[in-house]
């Protein structure tokens, strides 16, 4: 329609698109998020919260570093943090409330952790940031995702710690290690598969598509052979089975590459209209400082968040900022990793924050009090984001390291 008021031909829409799903990197979306499903409708998650509990919940604020670690897990895979909410919302938050946290917190801490995952490898949203980018490899955004995702993991679970109960109120689970020894053997075949996508990843050995390929044939074997958590043909009502698991994993690849098929021709028209040349011209008329630049690109991004969901954001946005990026002198993988921080941060910002209304459908609270939850979180969030913003070696030092 945009082409059309401007009585421009649509022939090249077509064009483009395919161009699109003839990307040879492409196929990593669905291949890493069938692994993401596979560990999901499995009997994983109780695997981990088993490993992540005899671990850390003799020390204090133990469930919440359960919590975070699990979520963390979880949407690293399935690049989608609702699903991590919505799968692991109804485990993680009685267990919560067992350990004599207050219902707000409880809430405010589940919803925040499903946005936890994104700038870990192989999260979905860094792939796709490079593949639109196209100045950045994959392997640079894992690499540069690393360090900030700790440092963001670290924060956000300090707030949670201290939003926990103090003294007699609190209770710890003491460490036992035979307990600790068996959930680890219980879990090695799922705890192993972070090792094998970036192990392939990065080995040499294999292409972004291969690597994508052995994930998710490791974690079918291992949900299916091996543990025997997903059949082939539903047993019990309340499991999904084989075929059901694959099937919403296709839903969800097909309405992501839905989203990217509309954006892409939203991004062809602003490159159409010569939108991206002319904010350059502006910004470098009016904005001399490269600080300053990222000061209002953060307050930018932080709204984008807040509106689009990350894959409409990423094509649609990212054609805008490479250019203004490349024109203040910013590293692309710093740039990279800024725009998908303050993503993450819009997940959790009120009124629209994509991760509150699926908590609160979830869990069937107001969105007012989920609202008032995540504050502290967010206020992590943001300040996180600064760092990663403002020292940008935190993103740059492991990429640079590797290419030596």
């Amino acid at each position: 329609m945009l082409f059309w008021s401007e009585g421009s031909t649509v022939d090249a829409l077509p064009v483009d698109q395919y161009s699109l799903v003839t990307n040879p990197t492409l196929p990593t979306l669905p291949l890493f998020t069938l692994a993401g499903y596979f560990l999901a409708e499995g009997g994983a998650s109780q695997r981990l919260i088993r490993v992540f509990t005899a671990l850390v919940g003799s020390i204090r604020g133990g469930t919440v570093i359960m919590t975070f670690l699990v979520c963390a897990f979880f949407t690293t895979f399935t690049g989608a943090s609702g699903v991590t909410i919505l799968a692991l919302g109804g485990l993680l938050l009685p267990v919560l409330l067992a350990s004599k946290y207050s219902e707000k917190n409880s809430l405010g801490i589940v919803t925040s952790a499903g946005a936890l995952g994104l700038l870990f490898p192989p999260s979905l949203p860094l792939i796709l940031y490079a593949i639109i980018a196209g100045n950045v490899t994959i392997q640079q955004m894992f690499l540069g995702g690393l360090i900030p995702g700790i440092i963001m993991l670290a924060i956000m679970t300090t707030v949670g710690i201290l939003q926990g109960p103090k003294g007699a109120r609190a209770q710890r689970q003491p460490f036992e290690f035979k307990e600790a020894f068996a959930a680890l053997w219980d879990a090695k075949w799922e705890l192993a598969i972070p090792i094998v996508a970036v192990g392939a990843l990065f080995s040499g050995t294999f292409t972004p598509v291969e690597a994508a390929s052995l994930t998710a044939l490791y974690a079918f074997f291992v949900e299916t052979v091996i543990y025997r958590d997903l059949k082939f043909i539903k047993t019990q009502p309340e499991k999904k089975n084989l075929p059901q698991t694959m099937g919403e994993c296709g839903l969800l690849i097909g309405g992501v590459l839905l989203i990217l098929g509309l954006a892409l021709g939203f991004t062809n028209y602003l490159v159409f209209a010569e939108i991206p040349t002319l904010a350059v011209e502006w910004v470098s008329a009016h904005i001399s400082s490269p600080w300053v630049f990222l000061l209002f690109l953060n307050l930018a991004l932080f709204a984008v968040g807040c509106l689009m969901d990350v894959y409409s954001a990423i094509v649609v946005i990212v054609p805008l900022i490479t250019p203004l990026g490349l024109a203040f002198g910013i590293d692309p993988i710093h740039l990279g990793i800024i725009f998908l921080a303050n993503l993450e941060a819009g997940f959790l910002t009120p009124p629209v924050g994509m991760n509150l209304f699926l908590s609160s459908y979830r869990f069937g609270k107001p969105m007012v009090l989920i609202m008032k939850a995540v504050v502290p979180m967010l206020l992590a969030t943001v300040f996180t984001v600064l760092l990663v913003t403002y020292i940008p070696w935190l993103t740059t030092w492991l990429p640079s390291l590797f290419n030596k």
